[in-house]
Formats: structure tokens, C-alpha cells, sequence
């Protein structure tokens, strides 16, 4: 395990989140592809349903995705405003069958704060470990997805087994177009 399994799991969800804008139709096109998203990474705390709340994610997403390209500093720089901006308070906090993790939000923050605020703290353990080169882009010449490269080499290239497998066959094609 490269970082502590609660910072995996909210750079997977981060990543997952920003990935959303990429797809077609939009992966949170409506408040039911928000609540698959909350509810498929677990998210807690006090819920509007409406669509504030999914506005409010969405403009999140373009913020996060900014941390994938940013230098080092340009990145502090944005997850400071992050945690400043939803006034974080860091706790420790054990529920819903998980150990001591930490929650740097009220349960009764808003949920767009919530989410930034978990993205943002992940953030901060990638770039004092000095891990910032595990963030990266999909490989795909014909996607624009981010990803978190936990590999221990440090391999990983690809957002998916699609768009890899997509990519091996057209190098192969090429290869053998070439003969």
C-alpha cells in the first residue's frame, strides 16, 4: 500500500469524480447518477438531493482535475484554497465499520465541501510523500481521463482495461500494417 487505504480511496473517488466530465452523456447528468456516485464510495453526512448540490459537485470537478496537471507548488496552492474555503477542521473519526480515519469536515457541511475537503486532504499526504508523478493522464491518444498510478513500479498508464487494450491493438494493427 503506497498511501494510508482511506487517502487511496479518496484519490480513486476524486479521480472518479473528475472522470465523470469526461464521459458521454456526462456521468452526473442528473441527481441519480449523484447518488450512485455518493453512495458507491460511501460517502456520509447531511444530503439537499437537489439540484444545488449537484451543481455544486460538478463545479468541483474541473477544480480537482486542475490538481492532476498543476506543478507541485501551483498544487499546494489549490489544495490550501480548497481546505481554507470549507474552513476544514481535521478529526479523527471511526464509523460504519471503518477504523480511526480522518474527517476534516462537519458531517453537516455541505456535500460538494465534504467531498473537496477529503480530495484535498488526500492531496496533501501525495505531495508531502513527494508522490505527485503517480498523478497522471490516461495514455490513450483519444482520452482525457486522470488516474492514480498505486502500482509499485509505478507502471500504470492506463484509466482502464478499455482504453489499454484499445491502445495495444491499434499499435498492433500498425505493426502489422507496416509489413
Amino acid at each position: 500500500m503506497v498511501f494510508a487505504h482511506d487517502t487511496e480511496m479518496a484519490l480513486a473517488s476524486a479521480a472518479e469524480l473528475v472522470n465523470t466530465a469526461h464521459s458521454e452523456p456526462d456521468g452526473l447528468a442528473d441527481l441519480a447518477d449523484l447518488e450512485r456516485y455518493v453512495t458507491s464510495w460511501g460517502f456520509t453526512g447531511d444530503r439537499t438531493h437537489d439540484e444545488d448540490e449537484l451543481s455544486a459537485v460538478r463545479e468541483l470537478r474541473p477544480r480537482l482535475e486542475r490538481l492532476w496537471d498543476a506543478p507541485e507548488d501551483e498544487a499546494v496552492e489549490l489544495v490550501n484554497a480548497l481546505l481554507a474555503e470549507a474552513r476544514a477542521l481535521p478529526q479523527l473519526v471511526r464509523h460504519d465499520g471503518w477504523d480511526y480515519h480522518l474527517h476534516a469536515t462537519s458531517p453537516h457541511a455541505p456535500l460538494a465541501d465534504r467531498m473537496a475537503v477529503e480530495a484535498a486532504m488526500a492531496f496533501v499526504d501525495v505531495i508531502r510523500m513527494g508522490e505527485m508523478p503517480r498523478l497522471r493522464r490516461c495514455a490513450a491518444a483519444d482520452c482525457d481521463d486522470v488516474l492514480v498510478d498505486l502500482s509499485k513500479n509505478r507502471s500504470r498508464r492506463f484509466c482502464d482495461v478499455t482504453c489499454s487494450n484499445r491502445t495495444n491493438v491499434a499499435a498492433y494493427r500498425a505493426r502489422r500494417a507496416a509489413r
